[in-house]
């Protein structure tokens, strides 16, 4: 029996439409005359989805009793005896109740798959195996229902069912996917935006994987070995030398003229130490990075194998090569890579570039390096204490060993003895590197001949055999230590170059971890340098001024003595240092610099510049800030006091007036119309008035907190007591086992009292307006859900900001404050307050205010 078929539909999150369309398609084969029931699907309430079921044939549920509740589940014993020719099974992903056949449903699709039965069945993203983790660290939220990848790739059909987070939201604020009550709850935290990009990214780039897939594989299975140009894809050879950022542009244009995609690899020696200078392989990787392009780096011994090899596993159409830049005597010698690489290439087009000689010649190879104080160590090399033992071994082992071996002169022959010396002159390269071991290996030659070869004593070689037997030992030598000492130096680049990647990992991790990286950056290079202390001066007209330091325990700070002036050497026991772009300086006390591969100190004063840079904006950022928000302020309380002052003040002025007069005075109605009058605008200018204090509170950063764990409960009552209901019912639905919140009190209830103020404004009369509060992961979110018109998205971050009103209507007055202050204490209690579309129409706003930490006493109970 042939095995049945599996077509999955595959979405990003929870109600895309999966199910609507798996229902969809079995309708379709239906109408075609295909035998389809419906083995389990899940509408989960939805109207629009149950309505799609039509007269498709339902099997019933097989019940299982769980701990008193009985749940239903795919009845697999019931869809083999019917024998369908397909079934639906909604949720590949979900778990059986405990009892059940199998674990999982997918194991119960895979028994209906064997018995010939085809399924359609359906999985959101999130359950899939090897995205489970990054799912977690988007979401926050771990899946407990997880399905092996293999199981979804091994799908004959797998169908993206796409919605963009906006359209998503949009069902989710209707109604469409969960019922009302739990809507604010998903759009605050599962359904969030960026929560739902993500998600629909990692969809995206799943399916497009698979169908990579599933084109290799239709290759592989016939045999094409050549490529298929589905699209244009440029590769261009990344070498680091002059002018190959010529080659990279001209690259770059070659696949933007055919819309294709572009590619730099730079291939690297098999042994990691070969390659183009750090710096300028660098700045070729920015420019084809700015270009567009993908780098890549291949660890090869053959270059031209390793280029064509990874064009042609990219399904590349072009390679754009430079031109070689060696001699007619190197290519013979050491062959022509970029022959190499067209008669390997095939069916692929090779492209030789000649660099751009004017524009190289018109501007220096690379950047010219900063003049520094700080000596430079050498590039490559073993350490200079391990140099020195070496010359020391190679002096003295072959006088130690020549006076050993002469005490057994008697017992051991001549092969011994250069047996000896042999090993002699390997031990002093590995210690030393070639040049001790060269001498090792002449002074263990001459001694030797000397001590060992007959005549004894004497510079001449009685027996041929001898002289034969000495001078090869001599070539032996030379080409052993040759190559242990080769092998050592490599070894030791290949620890120190893992160690500057190290750093400069880190280093690239601190700069890029937040907006102000120069204290953190200053703690890495500190530890790097294993210095006492580390700083950064800026300088003022004449002066030096501190920017930032790092000093180790007991250190205070740096005290070093520079006059300005360039020196080659450090001074002793005062430091050295570094510039910094223009008008900076690094200083470094307790730290030899010629310790440090001077590539990285560069790294880290680019770093460091681009810190001093990012301080000196974000000062001149905030400045500005302070002072557009200071004319905002000053702007808008001119419009109230000549708009929203004026009116409740000659309001007031004609009430008093009127009351005056004798014969309105002695009447009790108009009197006491008059005095309502009077109260009604005193309020309104008294709201008024303390809005306009607490703005300029907040603006001059003169909010006293006073923060301290309390519950909403004891919050919201006097925040309500307030309100002007203006004719609306406000619905209060606070759970009483909310955890606490860390706030100041009074802040909070100004906050509250704004929202619902704010909200029966809006709302019409007769309307309800329904306060509410959740517990999240990290906080505590207070909802305030009005029935108003609503505040037009690309609005809501203007409403926030002071003396900002949207429309006008006879019952909202004011200055547009109210939110601007919410926003502000908010801040300052280090909550936010997010405005979103209500159910049925009107606005949500969500405050989300700081779990308190629980004492010892509130765990224990």
């Amino acid at each position: 029996m042939a095995r049945g078929s599996l077509r999955i539909y595959l979405g990003a999150a929870p109600g895309v439409g999966k199910t609507y369309a798996m229902l969809q398609e079995g309708a379709r084969r239906q109408s075609r005359g295909t035998d389809v029931v419906v083995g389990i699907v899940e509408t989960h309430g939805r109207a629009y989805t149950a309505a799609q079921i039509g007269d498709l044939e339902i099997l019933p549920r097989r019940e299982v009793l769980y701990r008193g509740a009985t749940l239903t589940e795919l009845d697999v014993d019931g869809v083999l005896r019917r024998a369908p020719a397909v079934v639906l099974v909604d949720e590949l992903a979900h778990t059986n109740a405990p009892g059940s056949r199998h674990a999982k449903r997918w194991q119960d699709v895979e028994e209906l798959l064997d018995a010939g039965i085809d399924v359609i069945s359906t999985v959101n993203i999130q359950h899939l195996e090897s995205l489970n983790d990054v799912v977690e660290q988007v979401t926050g939220i771990e899946q407990q229902e997880i399905i092996p990848d293999e199981i979804v790739r091994a799908a004959d059909q797998v169908h993206l069912v796409d919605q963009t987070p906006e359209a998503l939201r949009r069902r989710l604020a209707h109604g469409n996917v969960y019922p009302a009550d739990r809507v604010d709850a998903a759009l605050d935290h599962y359904f969030r935006l960026g929560n739902l990009a993500a998600l629909r990214e990692l969809a995206l780039m799943w399916v497009a994987d698979r169908v990579d897939e599933g084109l290799q594989r239709y290759r592989e299975e016939h045999g094409i070995e050549g490529r298929w140009e589905t699209r244009e894809r440029v590769v261009v050879a990344i070498t680091g030398a002059p002018g190959n950022e010529h080659v990279i542009r001209r690259a770059a244009r070659m696949a933007a003229r055919s819309r294709g995609e572009l590619f730099g690899v730079h291939i690297r020696g098999a042994d990691g130490l070969g390659g183009a200078p750090g710096a300028s392989l660098a700045a070729n990787r920015e420019i084809l990075q700015a270009v567009g392009g993908t780098y890549r780096e291949v660890g090869a011994g053959d270059v031209a194998e390793a280029l064509v090899r990874f064009a042609r596993r990219h399904n590349a159409t072009q390679i754009v090569m430079g031109a070689s830049a060696r001699s007619r005597a190197q290519e013979l010698v050491r062959g022509s890579v970029i022959n190499d690489v067209v008669r390997r290439a095939g069916d692929i087009d090779v492209h030789v570039i000649t660099p751009n000689q004017s524009n190289a010649a018109a501007r220096p190879q690379s950047d010219p390096p900063a003049r520094r104080i700080a000596p430079r160590r050498a590039a490559a090399g073993l350490p200079r204490r391990r140099r020195v033992w070496g010359w020391v071994g190679a002096v003295v082992a072959p006088a130690v060993v020549t006076a050993a071996l002469a005490q057994v002169r008697a017992d051991v022959g001549l092969p011994t003895d250069l047996l000896v010396f042999t090993l002699v002159v390997a031990t002093v390269a590995v210690i030393g590197g070639f040049q001790p071991a060269a001498l090792a290996a002449v002074m263990s030659f001459l001694a030797v001949n000397w001590y060992f070869t007959p005549p004894l004593h004497t510079w001449t070689i009685g027996d041929p055999e001898n002289l034969v037997a000495l001078f090869a030992f001599l070539a032996n030598a030379w080409v052993i230590g040759s190559f242990v000492a080769s092998a050592a130096r490599r070894t030791t680049e290949a620890s120190r170059m893992r160690g500057d990647a190290a750093t400069l990992a880190a280093l690239s991790g601190t700069a890029s971890a937040s907006e102000d990286p120069l204290d953190a950056i200053l703690g890495l290079l500190r530890e790097v340098l294993g210095a006492d202390q580390v700083a950064v001066e800026v300088r003022h007209g004449d002066a030096w001024d501190v920017e930032a330091a790092s000093a180790s325990e007991g250190e205070v700070e740096v005290e070093v003595e520079a006059d300005g002036a360039e020196r080659d050497a450090p001074v002793a026991g005062r430091g050295w240092e570094l510039p910094i772009g223009e008008v900076g300086r690094l200083i470094v006390r307790g730290a030899d610099a010629g310790e440090v591969d001077p590539d990285i100190l560069d790294a880290f004063c680019v770093q460091l510049a681009d810190g001093i840079e990012r301080r000196r904006l974000h000062r001149i950022a905030a400045d500005a800030r302070r002072l557009a928000d200071a004319n905002d302020l000053r702007a808008g309380l001119l419009a109230a006091l000549s708009h929203d002052l004026r009116t409740p003040i000659a309001a007031i002025q004609a009430a008093a007036s009127t009351l005056v007069q004798p014969d309105v005075g002695a009447q009790e109605p108009l009197r006491r119309e008059f005095l309502d009058t009077i109260l009604a605008y005193s309020e309104r200018l008294h709201a008024l008035v303390t809005n306009l204090l607490e703005m300029s509170r907040i603006q001059a950063d003169a909010v006293n907190l006073t923060l301290r764990s309390t519950s909403i409960d004891d919050v919201l009552p006097s925040a309500l007591a307030t309100i002007d209901h203006r004719g609306v019912t406000i619905d209060v639905a606070v759970p009483s086992d909310l955890p606490l919140v860390l706030v100041d009190v009074g802040l909070l209830e100004r906050v509250l009292a704004n929202l619902v103020d704010n909200a029966c404004k809006w709302s019409p009369g007769g309307g309800t307006v329904r306060v509410d509060a959740t517990a999240g992961a990290e906080d505590v979110v207070v909802r305030v859900v009005d029935q108003g018109p609503g505040i037009p998205r690309d609005r809501r971050d203007e409403v926030l900001l002071p003396f900002q009103r949207i429309g006008d209507t006879d019952r909202v007055t004011g200055t547009g404050l109210g939110l601007a202050v919410v926003v502000g204490f908010l801040a300052q209690m280090g909550g936010r307050l997010e405005l979103d579309d209500a159910p049925g129409g009107g606005t949500t706003a969500s405050v989300h205010l700081p779990r308190s930490a629980p004492s010892p006493t509130r765990s224990a109970a």
